[in-house]
């Protein structure tokens, strides 16, 4: 297992796609923080949802929490792919035959892709909740609110917040095993993030029965794992605690790894 993994962490550190992924999403949140930041420390109306608790300005503590967490909540479409992509260029490219002549267990082999994309993906939750943390602490200092960075608690869901950013990747990989088309992955993994799981996780806000289903929804884990989000301060979903987060975000990736074990590296590949 050691040779493999550390195999399948050359792979991706020697590319040119993972920083470049990276350096995107400093930029997108290093741009969406701050403004985050400027609308809700400026009594902006977050708006409500049917179901949530009204539409006023968010409290300080709230305030924080939403701004802290965003890489969780839009910016871990960039970890997915690397995770994604770990598998799928693989397959692209043909270099998964060679990969699996030197190393015919194929278990080992999905476990190490498993492992490299964890590490790679806490490099990104460090650095965009770096960045949020850093980005979004300034505008909320100038707007005269507290950033609550002198406090333990906020440490804390800044570090699971890296924590739940690196899952994903995590997740990324067990996706990508399930769906090898690099093409098809990616559009799948767009369309999910960004309209198909944040509009059912509204839609079923609107419901008196909808919340518990769309709390195990993986981005809202995600959130309950960090500890916040955007999403549950508007009231869209009641979130896990974080311990049950992190266990269903674990889960969706052992489900994904599974069903590709047993799928497309149990298949004869040339």
């Amino acid at each position: 297992m050691g040779a493999a993994l550390r195999t399948e962490y050359r792979k991706l550190v020697t590319t040119r796609l993972w920083w470049v992924l990276l350096l995107a999403m400093v930029g997108y949140m290093a741009f969406i923080a701050p403004v985050m930041a400027f609308v809700v420390t400026q009594g902006g109306d977050m708006g409500t949802v049917p179901g949530g608790e009204g539409g006023g300005p968010l409290p300080a503590d709230a305030i924080v929490r939403t701004v802290y967490t965003i890489a969780v909540t839009l910016g871990y479409t960039f970890p997915l792919v690397v995770g994604t992509l770990a598998v799928t260029t693989e397959f692209r490219h043909q270099t998964i035959t060679p990969t699996l002549l030197a190393e015919p267990r194929r278990s080992v082999v999905l476990g190490a892709k498993l492992l490299a994309g964890a590490v790679l993906g806490l490099v990104f939750g460090v650095v965009g909740t770096a960045t949020v943390a850093g980005a979004g602490a300034l505008v909320v200092s100038l707007a005269g609110q507290p950033t609550y960075l002198d406090l333990a608690s906020t440490w804390r869901v800044l570090a699971l917040s890296a924590v739940a950013l690196a899952l994903w990747a995590v997740v990324g990989v067990g996706f990508g095993s399930v769906l090898t088309n690099q093409v098809a992955a990616i559009v799948v993994i767009l369309a999910f993030t960004q309209f198909l799981e944040p509009l059912l996780r509204f839609g079923l806000a609107a419901t008196s029965w909808g919340d518990g289903i769309a709390r195990f929804f993986p981005g809202a884990a995600a959130e309950a794992l960090s500890g916040g989000s955007l999403y549950a301060e508007m009231g869209a979903t009641q979130l896990l605690s974080p311990v049950q987060g992190a266990a269903v975000l674990i889960g969706y990736a052992l489900l994904f790894a599974a069903i590709g074990r047993f799928t497309t590296f149990r298949r004869d590949i040339t």
